[in-house]
């Protein structure tokens, strides 16, 4: 649980840090940003193997391809949404992936939503509409799809995963952050923008990605081997409470009460799925003739 916490926290800093860019642009951040994790990843995964990275990497197969290029677009538009848009407002439409996820699940994979996720889904809506519609007036529209999107490639990312019963999440990750480099580095190429940008910008990038994001996805690697996925939902929101309270501490960055009234009831989704999602693995792992058996006549 600390690693998972740490983990989080340590993710909410990525705001503050795309905030210290000074004139890099999306595809420029993510192109450097993805050169500053993949070798930490890397080297973690070399440890974890026992110096077998090649062998881990190829595990991941066809599923990891997909959840990688998943991962590009989530990379990207968090980027934007964070330059664009106000951190609350792009951080409280993160947390729809999980219902993304979800959906997409349903639809691709055929697994069954239940009933209390789809409440939270319709719950989620409601925040995601009070929020892109305040965006709208706010011309902030764009970041708020790109929020959007980038939840959307994070859900991918994670059907993607299921799909293939992938084990290890870090290959997968650092696959993405290989797709980042290719896919920034030829939108720049094609659009003429040099890769090269000012050195503030170029270490502030390295440093969020070898620090922020590939540290992070470390500790959360870690401490996800033993936490229950409800659970990891709802530890996960540390990220989500603290990005806005360290932009308004140093920057004095703030949002309106729409945003947080949509963010509000976007978090209570997010826990309404944790909670009803922890009630029904803790009725699965009740042994025969316990509490779950009795609180049901026998003829059910």
């Amino acid at each position: 649980m600390a690693l998972v916490l740490a983990a989080g926290s340590l993710w909410s800093l990525m705001g503050l840090g795309l905030r210290q860019i000074e004139a890099a642009s999306v595809w420029q951040i993510l192109f450097w940003r993805s050169v500053g994790m993949v070798p930490v990843l890397f080297a973690f995964i070399w440890w974890r193997s026992g110096g077998r990275p090649f062998a881990a990497i190829r595990k991941v197969g066809l599923a990891g391809v997909i959840g990688g290029c998943g991962l590009v677009f989530a990379f990207a538009g968090a980027i934007y949404a964070i330059q664009t848009t106000t951190i609350a407002n792009a951080v409280f439409l993160f947390t729809a992936s999980p219902f993304v996820a979800a959906i997409l699940g349903w639809i691709i994979l055929g697994e069954r939503v239940g009933r209390w996720t789809w409440v939270a889904i319709g719950l989620a809506v409601i925040g995601m509409y009070l929020m892109v519609r305040e965006g709208l007036a706010m011309g902030e529209l764009a970041g708020n799809i790109a929020a959007l999107l980038s939840a959307v490639g994070f859900g991918a990312f994670s059907v993607a995963l299921r799909w293939g019963k992938v084990g290890q999440m870090l290959p997968v990750s650092m696959l993405g952050g290989v797709f980042s480099v290719l896919v920034a580095g030829l939108v720049l190429t094609a659009s003429g923008e040099p890769i090269v940008v000012s050195g503030w910008d170029i270490g502030v990038s390295l440093g969020i990605g070898a620090v922020i994001l590939a540290l992070g996805m470390v500790m959360y690697t870690l401490g996800s081997k033993v936490i229950p996925a409800a659970e990891l939902t709802l530890l996960s929101l540390i990220e989500v409470l603290l990005a806005p309270m360290w932009v308004f501490a140093f920057l004095g960055e703030t949002a309106s009460a729409a945003t947080f009234v949509g963010g509000g009831v976007l978090l209570a989704a997010v826990v309404l799925n944790a909670v009803m999602g922890a009630r029904a693995q803790m009725a699965q792992t009740l042994p025969d003739g316990g509490l779950a058996n009795r609180a049901r006549p026998v003829n059910e």
